[in-house]
């Protein structure tokens, strides 16, 4: 399964219509760096919406030159509202190199926009599909739609449960409907209205969804999205994560992006080491110890707190802690 990180896009609406170029320099980097191999990245209304009074601190030409060193590390793409099509915009983007477009539209619509398709397509790019409001169609309907887009030369569809209102018996019925029908990669896009982004993640993943959207520290509009760094916890756990450093994530995190974002006003209720309790079953009474043993020995208190909450999540002791930070301060 792979992992779509939508913050650079969608993320973008917690400060209005892109994030400043500090900001998106940092988080391209740290997504490549961390082996997040799909990236939508761009204006969060999408691509051309500056022309249409959605105007961002980096215009479309700005964001496609500084992606430039990353174009061959990671599938980078922006997204695409059908009714903003402009064929310029489009092949524009093509010359600056981009892996994919991911054209927008309600649930319902795609035969309207076949000509957006045909125009990402004559491009030689990857023509993704989102399926805005998927809950506008039954799952059946939605099926049907999505091999009519298969049919036209679609590459991928997206599940969008654009209002968050579906619940994870609904997300897997619909995701399983797909999978049936179509013989393309299906992705799914959890908002977290309801507080349903996780839950209906593992629904998605129960039902082998191919693709995971998500945004950093859950970033993204209304009520956010499924946080990235849950998503490739949750990969990490059913034995899915394609190839991102978990670890290395969460030090970026940590590191870099949760102060910044806190000078922007956007505090993310699950922290990183937070997250890393929920991943290793260790309960909170025992942070303390972890970080005063991880500073002695010089190790990542995440690591350590995984490492010991695979031997004893009841009470483990300070002895164990400081075994299992000796052996990993060894292997560094």
């Amino acid at each position: 399964m792979k992992i779509m990180d939508c913050t650079l896009r969608d993320g973008a609406n917690v400060v209005g219509n892109g994030f400043p170029a500090d900001l998106t320099a940092m988080m391209l980097k740290g997504l490549v760096e961390n082996g997040v191999s799909i990236i939508e990245y761009g204006n969060a209304k999408g691509l051309g919406a500056e022309e249409v009074g959605f105007p961002s601190p980096v215009t479309d030409k700005e964001y496609l030159e500084m992606a430039q060193p990353y174009m061959d590390k990671a599938e980078i793409g922006m997204f695409l509202n059908a009714k903003r099509y402009k064929k310029e915009n489009v092949k524009y983007a093509a010359t600056r190199g981009l892996t994919f477009l991911r054209v927008g539209a309600d649930a319902g619509d795609g035969s309207k926009y076949y000509e957006v398709i045909d125009a990402v397509k004559s491009e030689n790019l990857k023509c993704r599909y989102s399926l805005m409001k998927a809950y506008l169609l039954s799952p059946a309907d939605l099926a049907k739609e999505c091999a009519d887009l298969q049919a036209h030369g679609v590459d991928e569809v997206t599940i969008m449960d654009s209002a968050g209102c579906m619940l994870p018996d609904e997300a897997g019925e619909y995701v399983r409907a797909l999978k049936e029908n179509i013989s393309i990669p299906v992705g799914f896009h959890c908002h977290n209205n309801l507080g349903m982004a996780a839950a209906n993640a593992v629904a998605a993943m129960h039902n082998n969804v191919d693709v995971l959207d998500c945004g950093l520290l859950g970033m993204a509009r209304s009520a956010g999205n499924l946080a990235t760094e849950i998503a490739v916890a949750l990969a990490e756990k059913a034995g899915k994560n394609d190839h991102v450093d978990f670890y290395g994530l969460l030090n970026f995190l940590e590191g870099e992006l949760v102060p910044a974002m806190e000078k922007h006003n956007y505090h993310t209720p699950i922290k990183p080491l937070d997250l890393i309790l929920g991943y290793s079953g260790c309960h909170s009474s025992f942070v303390k110890t972890f970080k005063a043993v991880a500073a002695e020995y010089g190790v990542d208190v995440k690591r350590l707190i995984v490492a010991v909450s695979a031997i004893d999540r009841k009470a483990p002791s300070e002895a164990l802690m400081r075994e299992t930070a000796e052996k990993l301060a060894g292997n560094k």
